[in-house]
């Protein structure tokens, strides 16, 4: 039998607490902790080992995006982390990303995105909707080149990895990429994760910021594969 997902909530706000922990708990979710601080968030990874971490952004003492560097900063086998806030704000976006989190969610989310937010980041895939995707590329492609410290070679992937990798940082979820390649979705996320691999990343976010730093896609054809 599998085991529940551990998550860690981190919300100065106890009615939020609350109401994440009820929706999550319906949904075989256990709740493994709660902190009402950055600080007490990365003790509480520390201590619990959660599998995932809901984060808010505003809270006191150390907010939620120093605590995600501090909390990823760790050993590998670290949780994924998704920051909640109810700012929907350029700044936010990129440094929860830039930090390491591997989604961005708004606090007004159903509980059905929630719930499955959660099981996204936990298989290794990442929430990157296509407003917040556009976000990140922009941010990144005004940036100097030695901003991100991640391994740029993609002459290790096979041309199959490079198509995967390209139409990943068009926004496709696996599915999508199954249906598109004409593959079987077990096989897309075999490929994703060699890609992963291969080029030392943690997730779908840092593969989306490589194919863009490598120019293997653009921002333009960002654009054109959101009309489509």
């Amino acid at each position: 039998m599998t085991e529940p997902l551990r998550v860690l909530l981190a919300d100065d706000q106890t009615l939020v607490r609350t109401g994440f922990r009820l929706i999550l708990g319906a949904d075989g979710i256990d709740v493994v902790a709660e902190a009402t601080n950055g600080t007490e968030a990365v003790e509480a990874v520390r201590r619990t080992r959660p599998d995932v971490v809901l984060m808010d952004v505003r809270m006191p003492e150390m907010d939620g995006l120093e605590a995600t560097r501090r909390i990823l900063a760790g050993a590998p086998g670290e949780p994924r982390v998704i920051i909640l806030t109810t700012f929907d704000l350029d700044r936010y976006v990129y440094a929860a990303l830039s930090a390491g989190a591997s989604g961005f969610l708004l606090k007004d989310v159903t509980p059905e995105q929630l719930t499955a937010a959660v099981r996204t980041v936990r298989t290794g895939d990442a929430l990157l909707a296509p407003a917040i995707t556009r976000r990140l590329v922009q941010r990144f492609t005004q940036r100097g080149s030695d901003t991100a410290a991640l391994h740029r070679d993609l002459a290790s992937l096979t041309p199959r990895e490079l198509e995967v990798l390209g139409l990943l940082a068009r926004g496709l979820s696996n599915a999508e990429l199954a249906t598109r390649l004409h593959l079987a979705e077990a096989t897309v996320k075999t490929h994703v994760a060699r890609i992963l691999a291969k080029l030392g990343l943690r997730d779908r976010v840092q593969a989306v910021i490589v194919a863009y730093e490598t120019g293997l896609v653009s921002a333009g054809e960002h654009e054109a594969a959101e009309r489509t």
